[in-house]
């Protein structure tokens, strides 16, 4: 049963990979694909099913809602006046003096991580149920 302890282990890393590459070319997709590999991992040690049922939301879901995401994390530049995709920035005042920056950037990325996995969970789930 190392697959029931290794899925949340994966799913972690897969988000920690998105947020300190969010910055970084590849972050999003790089995580995508990890948190798509804990649920194959899964799906091979239990059943497709089964991991479908511990998603808890069906593969096109999470596509639909990363290229929704995407695309609205490029409207607030057009609505800055700036070119479409133009990264948009909003800083956070939080207490003890520190600051969180966000931006359309980190959001794109997010994007693309959840289209990542949903992607690679439809294609490696229908495989795996032929």
């Amino acid at each position: 049963m190392a697959a029931s302890r290794l899925l949340p282990v994966t799913l972690i890393l897969s988000l920690l990979v998105f947020y300190r590459g969010h910055n970084d070319p590849g972050g999003g997709f790089i995580g995508g694909l990890m948190a798509a590999a804990g649920f194959v991992f899964y799906a091979l040690a239990f059943d497709t099913r089964e991991a479908e049922k511990k998603l808890r939301v069906s593969p096109m879901m999470l596509i639909a809602s990363g290229l929704s995401i995407a695309f609205i994390s490029a409207l607030p530049a057009l609505f800055a006046g700036n070119p479409f995709f133009t990264g948009e920035w909003i800083s956070i005042s939080l207490p003890l003096s520190a600051k969180l920056k966000l931006g359309t950037p980190m959001l794109f990325d997010f994007g693309v991580y959840l289209t990542v996995w949903g992607i690679m969970l439809t294609v490696i789930f229908n495989i795996m149920e032929e």
